[in-house]
């Protein structure tokens, strides 16, 4: 007798993916797929004061991933992304009774425009992200690579951010 109701337990979730992927397909769901850049991007140029920030350096990976070209001479390139204000840092967002850090969170703020032949594409855009974390003091060092981890995540989620955007422009 157990083995028939496992049996049936077990058909019942088959069918239940099943019927979740058909729906998922008839409502129009799809991945993402590969973005496409306008033409006037194939070569472009990232005109930041710090080429050493983790947005600057996953932006420039992810454009030549995606097919661009990036090129260090603004004279060659059909679009400039310019990076107008790129900060990340930390703040307290708990403290316990003894006044000490409890939970922190770490914020990443970008303001970046983007030039297309010679004209402005994309007027000024700003963007903030934020992530909180709880701090352990005896924790340190791994709390402080918690923080590394999630500004660098932040900053992915940035570049994703920027990159649909970019793929938008006419």
């Amino acid at each position: 007798m157990w083995w028939s109701e496992r049996r049936w337990r077990r058909g019942a979730w088959s069918m239940l993916v099943v019927l979740g992927s058909v729906l998922n397909a008839g409502c129009g769901f799809h991945l993402r797929g590969d973005l496409s850049y306008p033409p006037a991007l194939s070569v472009t140029y990232i005109q930041a004061d710090d080429h050493y920030t983790p947005f600057y350096r996953k932006l420039k990976a992810a454009l030549r991933d995606g097919g661009l070209r990036v090129t260090s001479n603004p004279a060659e390139a059909g679009g400039v992304i310019r990076i107008l204000h790129d900060e990340t840092s930390q703040r307290v967002l708990s403290v316990s009774a003894r006044n000490t850090p409890v939970e922190y969170e770490v914020y990443y703020i970008l303001r970046y425009a983007v030039d297309m032949g010679g004209r402005e594409a994309l007027p000024p855009q700003q963007l903030s992200l934020s992530r909180s974390y709880n701090y352990d003091e005896t924790a340190v060092l791994g709390k402080r690579a918690e923080a590394d981890q999630l500004r660098d995540s932040l900053a992915a989620d940035m570049v994703g951010n920027v990159t649909r955007r970019l793929s938008l422009l006419q």
